[in-house]
C-alpha cells in the first residue's frame, strides 16, 4: 500500500462525511501477518486495506465499528496476542491504535426553499451537518450554495422522503399546507427519523392532528411531531428570527441525541 492510497481514501471518506476508524498496526514483536506502520480504514459498512486478515483484523474491525455506533471521540489502543486465543499460528504480538475520524453528522432535510427555508439553510450550512434541501421550484434555490448542501428540484417533494437515511432530521417549511399534510404522512409513517419540525400555528397543528390520524397515524407518532416549530421563547415573525427559533431547535435535538450514544 502506498501511502498516498489511504491518503486518498480517508480524504474520499471526508467529503462524504462519513464516520470512520483508522487502525494503524504501531508495534510488533515476534511473528505478526504484517509490519508496523501499515493502515486499514473502517466505515460502518466497508473496510479499506489490511491489517493481514485472521482474526486480528477481524477482532479490530469488530472494536472499529463499536466505536462508530458508540460515536466514541477517544482513540484506543489494543493489544492482541497472536496465539491461540485469536486462532492464529503467527505467535507474536501486535499493538493496533484505532483513531475515530471523520465523526457521523446529523443528517437534515429542508423541505421549502421560500424566505425561511434559505434563512434556515444558511445558518444550518455554517454547523456540523449534512444537508439536503428539496423543492419542487429550481428558481427558488440560491445560484450558489455551500458544498454540503444537496439541492433537490423534484415536482413531487412526498416522494423523497423514502430516499433520505433513517435517523435523519427533517423540517417542512413549504408555501403548500396540502404539500405539508402529505410530507408529514411519510416522515411519520416511516417513523425512523430523530426529529421532525412543521412550521405552522397551534390552529395547524389541531387540524393536522385530526387529519393525520384519519390516515391511521398513531397518537405516540402524532406526538413527536413539533408543530409549531422552534424554540418557544424565541419570538418573531420575520425569517431570520423564524430560521434561528427553528435552528435553535435542532441544535438541542441533535445534541440531546448525542448525549444519549
Amino acid at each position: 500500500m502506498r501511502t498516498d492510497d489511504w491518503i486518498t481514501q480517508l480524504s474520499q471518506l471526508q467529503q462524504r462525511k462519513e464516520s470512520c476508524v483508522m487502525l494503524t498496526l504501531i508495534e510488533h514483536h515476534g511473528s505478526t501477518p504484517r509490519n508496523s506502520g501499515c493502515k486499514m480504514l473502517v466505515t460502518a459498512d466497508n473496510q479499506y486495506f489490511t491489517l493481514g486478515g485472521g482474526n486480528l483484523e477481524f477482532q479490530a474491525t469488530a472494536i472499529a465499528r463499536e466505536m462508530i455506533q458508540q460515536g466514541a471521540q477517544e482513540s484506543r489502543l489494543e493489544r492482541f496476542n497472536l496465539g491461540a486465543r485469536l486462532g492464529q499460528c503467527c505467535g507474536g504480538v501486535a499493538t493496533v491504535l484505532l483513531e475515530p475520524l471523520c465523526q457521523q453528522q446529523p443528517h437534515v432535510v429542508v423541505y421549502g426553499a421560500g424566505h425561511v427555508g434559505r434563512a434556515l439553510v444558511a445558518i444550518l450550512s455554517t454547523l456540523p451537518c449534512r444537508i439536503s434541501w428539496v423543492d419542487s421550484r429550481a428558481s427558488e434555490f440560491p445560484a450558489t450554495v455551500s458544498p454540503e448542501i444537496n439541492c433537490l428540484v423534484d415536482e413531487d417533494p412526498e416522494e423523497t422522503v423514502q430516499q433520505m437515511p433513517a435517523n435523519s432530521y427533517f423540517i417542512v417549511l413549504t408555501h403548500d399546507h396540502q404539500l405539508d399534510l402529505a410530507l408529514s404522512e411519510k416522515i411519520l409513517k416511516r417513523n425512523d427519523f430523530s426529529y421532525f419540525g412543521l412550521i405552522g400555528s397551534e390552529t395547524k397543528r389541531k387540524r393536522f392532528d385530526y387529519r393525520l390520524a384519519g390516515k391511521g397515524i398513531s397518537e405516540e407518532s402524532l406526538a413527536r411531531m413539533r408543530c409549531p416549530v422552534g424554540l418557544p421563547d424565541v419570538k418573531g415573525k420575520l425569517p431570520a428570527e423564524i430560521a434561528v427559533a427553528i435552528a435553535g431547535e435542532f441544535i438541542a435535538a441533535y445534541s440531546t441525541a448525542g448525549e444519549g450514544r
